[in-house]
C-alpha cells in the first residue's frame, strides 16, 4: 500500500499540559489504522488535528505533497464521525446525508444520486424517510458513517463511534464497520480505548502513552511482540518477569531459560495461556521451564479461567486454564523459554 497521510513530528500544548508530544505516524491508502490509548494520552487530540479541529503547536501533517495543516477543515479530503453522531434531528436521513452536499451547492440530481448510493452501502436506505430519534443507536451510527462517506472522503476519521453501542450491537457493527471499510476502499484512522475493538478492527494499531508513540504494529505483533512492559500490560494480560541474564541463561528466582540477550538485567513478559499445568510425568522439552505452586484465586473469565499461582521463591504467576475441571491446592506449570519475550527498557520517567 502506497503512503497517504503523513504525521511529521506533531505537538500540542493546553496551557502547562503537553498533550502530544513529538508524534510521527504514516497511514497507507485503504489501511484500518487505530489509535489506541488510555484516557487523557492524547488519541482524540491528534485525530482533531488531522481533521483541522485544532492545529498543532509543533509539527506538521501531510497528505501526499500537500501540507493539510494549513488548510481549512473543509479542503483537506477529510471526513470525521464522532462519538455523539452530532444528527440533526428535525431532518430526515436523507436529509442528513445530503446535508454537506446541498451546504456545497451541489446540483439536484446528483445529490438525489449520491446519497441514495451512500444510504445503501451502509444498508439503510430503507429509512430514508425516518428522522433520528426513530432509529436504533446502530441504525443512528449508520446513518453517520452515510453522512461522512457520501461527501467520498480520502480519509475517514472515527472518534470511538461505536462507545454508545450496547456489548452486543457493538460487535455487530465492528464486523459490519470493518466490511464497509473494505468495500469503500478508503483509509480509517479509527480512535478507541478499547484493545479488543483495536484488535479486532485494525490492520495496525498505534499504541499512545501520554501523548507519545509507544508502538506502532499489527494486532498479532503487539499482542505477541510487545517492545515495552507497558505495551505487554496494556494489550491483554502478563506476567513480568524480572530477570538477570549470565552468558545466555535468564534468572528470575525459581525460573531460569536461556535466551540470547547480553549480560544484564532484563524485563520479560509471559503471557497467561503460554503458562501449562502439567503432571510430574508429563515429558519435559529440552526448553521448558518448570515451577511448582499453590492456587492463591481462581477467576472465571468466560471459556477460560485466569488462576494466581503463587510459586516458589515468593514468585506469583497467572495462568490462563480451561474452565472445565477442578484444580489441586498444589500445581506443577510449565512454559516454554521462547515464550519469555523479552522488553525494551523505556528511558521516560512516569
Amino acid at each position: 500500500m502506497s503512503g497517504l497521510l503523513s504525521i511529521r513530528g506533531v505537538a500540542k500544548i493546553f496551557g502547562q499540559a503537553k498533550v502530544l508530544n513529538a508524534v510521527s505516524l504514516e497511514v497507507a491508502e485503504g489501511e484500518f489504522l487505530t489509535i489506541l490509548g488510555e484516557s487523557g494520552s492524547g488519541k482524540t487530540t491528534l485525530l482533531r488535528i488531522i481533521a483541522g479541529f485544532e492545529q498543532p503547536d509543533e509539527g506538521e501533517v501531510w497528505m501526499e505533497r500537500e501540507r493539510l495543516d494549513l488548510l481549512p477543515p473543509s479542503r483537506r479530503g477529510v471526513n470525521t464521525v464522532f462519538q455523539s453522531y452530532a444528527l440533526f434531528p428535525h431532518l430526515s436521513v436523507f436529509e442528513n446525508v445530503a446535508y454537506g452536499l446541498r451546504a456545497k451547492k451541489t446540483p439536484a440530481k446528483e445529490i438525489t444520486t449520491r446519497v441514495e448510493s451512500a444510504l445503501a452501502q451502509v444498508k439503510i436506505d430503507d429509512f430514508a424517510r425516518r428522522k433520528p430519534a426513530q432509529l436504533s443507536g446502530g441504525q443512528q451510527q449508520r446513518v453517520a458513517l452515510s453522512r461522512a462517506l457520501v461527501n467520498r472522503p480520502r480519509l475517514l476519521l472515527l472518534d470511538e463511534p461505536l462507545s454508545a453501542l450496547d456489548a452486543n450491537l457493538r460487535r455487530q457493527m465492528q464486523s459490519e464497520l470493518k466490511a464497509l471499510q473494505r468495500e469503500v476502499g478508503i483509509a480509517f484512522v479509527f480512535v478507541t480505548h478499547d484493545q479488543e475493538e483495536a484488535m479486532t478492527l485494525s490492520d495496525r494499531i498505534a499504541l499512545l502513552r501520554a501523548g507519545e508513540v509507544e508502538q506502532v504494529s499489527t494486532p498479532r505483533e503487539l499482542y505477541n511482540r510487545p517492545r515495552t512492559a507497558y505495551v505487554a500490560s496494556f494489550v491483554g494480560q502478563t506476567n513480568l518477569l524480572h530477570a538477570r541474564v549470565e552468558n545466555g541463561i535468564a534468572d528470575a528466582g525459581p525460573l531460569k531459560w536461556p535466551c540470547a540477550m547480553p549480560n544484564g538485567q532484563t524485563l520479560f513478559s509471559l503471557r497467561p495461556e503460554h503458562i501449562r499445568i502439567v503432571d510430574a510425568m508429563h515429558l519435559s522439552l529440552p526448553t521448558s521451564v518448570r515451577v511448582r505452586g499453590s492456587v492463591r484465586k481462581r477467576l472465571f473469565n468466560g471459556p477460560s479461567d485466569l488462576v494466581e499461582i503463587q510459586c516458589e521463591g515468593g514468585l506469583i504467576l497467572t495462568a490462563r486454564v480451561p474452565n472445565q475441571g477442578e484444580l489441586g491446592s498444589e500445581l506443577l506449570l510449565e512454559f516454554s523459554a521462547e515464550s519469555a519475550i523479552a522488553l525494551q527498557s523505556t528511558t521516560r520517567e512516569r
